[in-house]
């Protein structure tokens, strides 16, 4: 009889132990993982115009479209990249809501109360070029995108800065790399991650030759800025996903 019971009691404490391990291992097993929203703003090399033939347009093979084509190759399709780029917009534009007002539900609005309408964790900033067209300052410029980067991170998105690509045109040029000076030292302000697109597109060799008219890149450029962008953004993107900061 006491066998028995020994017996039982030992039965017993196995299923007990294995539906602990059982639960523990349940517990361990990670769910659905929630997507990774990145949302792209800047002007007409964001949006993706290229020049051919006289004729300018958006098109498919972009660098925001290059850029989401390697994230989810790497992730999966839980990341997903938006583009907002606007042509002939500024960054003053998009702190005050003055673009164009088609380009999304909310560009109308600030850029505050647009940002905290968006479900995004990643925010894309690229301007530069049209702040020189405009004849805006230098200062004028580092005061937009300062406003942009703070505001970002006050309704807990996480900013990253481009800086343009370089412009045929010498003269515009000089003028666009005081921009994106600015760029960097908002960049560095700010502690934000920065993809300086113009001083790695300017040390490419014979780099003018991928550019389809005085400011819109090639196809082929389009998609060497998304793997600079791609170097700065998977990391950030890669902490999201594991749920760490």
């Amino acid at each position: 009889m006491k066998c028995l019971k020994r017996r039982a009691w030992l039965a017993a404490s196995v299923c007990a132990v294995a539906s602990l391990l059982a639960s523990a291992a349940l517990a361990a097993t990670p769910g659905p993982r929630s997507p990774v929203l990145i949302e792209a703003y800047g002007d007409s090399t964001t949006l993706g115009i290229t020049c051919r033939d006289g004729h300018c347009g958006p098109q498919a093979l972009n660098a925001v479209s290059y850029l989401q084509d390697e994230l989810q190759a790497r992730h999966g399709e839980q990341v997903r990249v938006t583009n907002y780029g606007v042509g002939n917009t500024m960054a003053t534009q998009l702190r005050d809501g003055t673009g164009n007002r088609r380009a999304g539900p909310t560009a109308g609005l600030p850029w505050r109360e647009r940002l905290a309408a968006s479900p995004a964790q990643i925010v894309l900033i690229n301007y530069g070029i049209n702040e020189v067209m405009q004849n805006q300052t230098p200062e004028q410029f580092y005061a937009a995108e300062t406003t942009l980067v703070k505001t970002a991170r006050a309704l807990g998105k996480q900013p990253v800065l481009q800086t343009a690509n370089p412009m045929p045109d010498n003269r515009l040029n000089a003028r666009l790399a005081a921009m994106a000076a600015m760029t960097r030292r908002v960049a560095a302000e700010q502690q934000v991650p920065l993809v300086d697109q113009f001083a790695y597109i300017s040390a490419l060799p014979d780099w003018k030759t991928l550019m389809s008219d005085g400011a819109h890149p090639k196809p082929d450029l389009y998609r060497l800025k998304a793997e600079q962008d791609f170097q700065v953004v998977e990391p950030l993107v890669r902490r999201l996903l594991n749920g760490t900061s």
